[in-house]
């Protein structure tokens, strides 16, 4: 069957399809990047725990280093990990959302297909 015999239907249904698969890539790619900076952001909380409370720490910023309060570094960057954790949790539950709405496409798509086949 070749795209002139698809039914209008079923190429919208397909395009929608293709379509919520690129967003589903896009958004995996956007959790793997967040969960590599939550893992960055999780052992430098990890070594400034073990460092001395009021010892000299730097930050990057650029291609330079500033020195910076260790503990206001520290509070900084637990935030930005709850952050990071709050946002992790919701990309996950919009990755659940959209792989249950791409099997229903799927599935509505091969019942559709084999109904026309057999048509």
């Amino acid at each position: 069957m070749g795209t002139a015999e698809i039914p209008p239907q079923i190429q919208e249904q397909l395009a929608r399809l293709q379509q919520m698969q690129q967003s589903l890539d896009a958004l995996l790619l956007q959790k793997q990047q967040l969960e590599l900076e939550l893992s960055e952001s999780e052992s430098a909380v990890a070594e400034l725990e073990k460092s001395a409370p009021g010892g000299d720490v730097y930050r990057q910023v650029g291609r330079i280093l500033i020195k910076s309060d260790r503990d206001a570094l520290l509070n900084e960057l637990k935030e930005r990990k709850e952050l990071l954790t709050i946002r992790q949790t919701s990309l996950a539950k919009q990755e659940a959302r959209l792989k249950e709405k791409l099997a229903e496409l799927q599935a509505q798509l091969r019942e559709r297909m084999g109904l026309q086949s057999s048509a």
